[in-house]
């Protein structure tokens, strides 16, 4: 299976070139930098909104802004901080219409300046990570009793987080809007149950349908046809200091993941039909009648016969 990369590539390729260019025009000496217009906007998973931008008529540097739905879901859990910690001063006052802004200048390019960009790439990482690290905490103080978070990432689905003495619930909703997806994602889900087996460090792994999980019992949760729960437990070796970067790196992409495969097998089985009904025909070629009045008679029939 393919892991999905927790960066955004496009935003990344589009500040290296840029900062490489106004790099290579301060070793020449050359005042004038590239003064086109820098507004690229770029669609990401959950309907996250990048854009690169100059802020008003300053060419010298680039704004990178980002807009999430349910950001004012995320703050409540600290996201500001986490945002603060990673990004320090290059954090600015958001651009309109959007969340977040994080702004470099061109004439004062930092030597790590690729460490920069590649946490650059990872602002919706970071956006996410508030939520896990702070339940993370909860779990490793032995903390209970407080309030599950609920985020609603994309409008028809949402991301539960509880945490318990001994252990993270995280849960997440899913629409299947094909009755396929459904029994793919049965398939998916033992998979993940399988893997489990083969190696115990592996978290615990739940799929429900129709119905919500016990740990959203009297809730508002959805229900009904095409509704998946999907119910990660994960345990002090998933959420130590050590490990979590990797455990919010993996988790915060599942759903995306789940349903890019869903996609990848349901396109690789209809290939696969399309081919073996396309030998089928050739079969059905072969062995076709041919029509007997069509048939080519022999030279020899209708001349006069030897005498």
């Amino acid at each position: 299976m393919i892991l999905l990369e927790a960066n955004n590539r496009i935003i990344e390729d589009t500040l290296t070139v840029k900062i490489k260019h106004a790099l290579s025009s301060q070793k020449q000496n050359d005042q004038e930098l590239d003064t086109r217009t820098r507004s690229i906007t770029v669609a990401d998973f959950d309907g996250v909104i990048y854009r690169v931008s100059n802020p008003e008529s300053d060419k010298s540097k680039i704004n990178i802004s980002i807009s999430l739905k349910f950001y004012k879901e995320l703050e409540k859990h600290g996201s500001d901080k986490v945002l603060k910690r990673e990004y320090g001063n290059y954090l600015v006052q958001p651009d309109d219409g959007f969340d977040v802004t994080i702004q470099i200048d061109l004439n004062n390019i930092p030597n790590d300046w690729e460490a920069l960009v590649k946490k650059i790439g990872l602002l919706k990482r970071n956006c996410f990570a508030a939520v896990f690290e702070k339940y993370f905490d909860f779990q490793e103080a032995g903390e209970e009793g407080n309030a599950q978070a609920v985020v609603h990432y994309r409008d028809d689905e949402t991301m539960y987080v509880e945490a318990k003495a001994d252990r993270v619930t995280v849960i997440f909703s899913t629409i299947f809007k094909d009755a396929d997806d459904i029994i793919l994602g049965k398939v998916f889900m033992q998979e993940f149950k399988e893997g489990r087996k083969a190696s115990a460090t592996a978290p615990q792994v739940l799929f429900s349908n129709k119905e919500p999980p016990m740990g959203l019992k009297d809730t508002a949760a959805r229900t009904g046809e095409g509704v998946g729960y999907i119910t990660f437990v994960l345990f002090p070796r998933h959420t130590n200091r050590e490990t979590r970067d990797n455990t919010i790196d993996l988790i915060h992409l599942f759903r995306n993941y789940l349903h890019y495969h869903l996609k990848c097998s349901k396109a690789y089985i209809h290939s696969r039909m399309r081919a073996k009904t396309s030998d089928f025909l050739k079969v059905l070629n072969r062995a076709k009648i041919d029509d007997e009045n069509n048939k080519k008679k022999p030279s020899y029939i209708g001349k006069q016969p030897f005498l």
